[in-house]
């Protein structure tokens, strides 16, 4: 393998760097009000509770908890 081989596999981006962790938990933390818009363009507003590999779950105000599948999601937008 020539060298130019070998720093073209090392350049690859990492498949896991745990920045989605670490910025749920903050949100979690800070009890950050959110909007979610899901993929079929459906949104929905709430703080982030709990979170898994899966799913979060969304509490909302005089309404009911809602668990979302991540594959769902199209974005999580920071409120106010």
């Amino acid at each position: 393998m020539s060298e130019s081989q070998q720093g073209a596999k090392s350049a690859r981006a990492p498949e896991h760097t745990f920045e989605e962790a670490k910025y749920l938990k903050q949100l979690i933390e800070n009890a950050t009000p959110i909007r979610v818009k899901m993929e079929d363009g459906e949104e929905v507003a709430g703080t982030i509770e709990y979170y898994d590999k899966s799913f979060i779950r969304l509490t909302r105000a005089g309404k009911p908890n809602l668990f979302i599948f991540k594959h769902d999601i199209k974005y999580i937008q920071e409120e106010g």
